[in-house]
């Protein structure tokens, strides 16, 4: 037993339970755990992973290799054990982060990391009523504009009006 957590079950501190590795997280799923997690990813992974986790941050535009997307087929089935394993063994070019990030935060960033993977594909449906009000009237709005400009480049051809290779 912990003298500064208690008793932890062991998933917590491996991300591998008795059926593999964990598919739901040991802590709460909370709004502050997901804050948590954004704040300690935009520090130890968007260097490499980007803030939006494409794999294209900072240090590929300064000539490293180029680290997996989060939203690469293999890795949005990862379930969130893994992130925490990755983070806390490392991976491929990446090194151990266990001594410089203790497990409430591997946790945390691993949460972070399969929310940013469902922001980037989550269904229209999921969407709260307002969001969606808002994503209809824009689309409806582009929807029209595209509609418009081809007729406005006839209309102006007619009147000889339009720019040069506007056909």
């Amino acid at each position: 037993m912990s003298r500064s957590r208690g008793e932890v079950d062991s998933v917590f501190f491996t991300g591998q339970g008795e059926a593999g590795i964990a598919t739901e997280l040991p802590v709460a799923l909370t709004e502050a755990v997901l804050q948590r997690g954004q704040q300690r990813y935009n520090i130890y992974c968007s260097p490499c992973h980007n803030y939006s986790g494409n794999g294209e941050g900072m240090i590929v535009q300064k000539g490293f290799v180029q680290p997996a997307s989060f939203h690469d087929e293999r890795l949005q089935a990862a379930p969130v054990g893994y992130f925490f394993q990755v983070i806390t063994n490392g991976y491929g070019r990446m090194y151990s982060y266990a001594s410089r990030v203790p497990p409430e935060d591997r946790w945390a960033i691993a949460a972070y990391i399969k929310t940013l993977q469902y922001s980037q594909d989550a269904p229209v449906a999921d969407l709260p009523a307002d969001v969606r009000e808002r994503l209809e009237q824009a689309s409806t709005e582009t929807g029209a504009a595209a509609q418009a400009a081809p007729e406005a480049v006839s209309s102006a051809q007619a009147e000889g009006t339009a720019p040069e290779g506007a056909d």
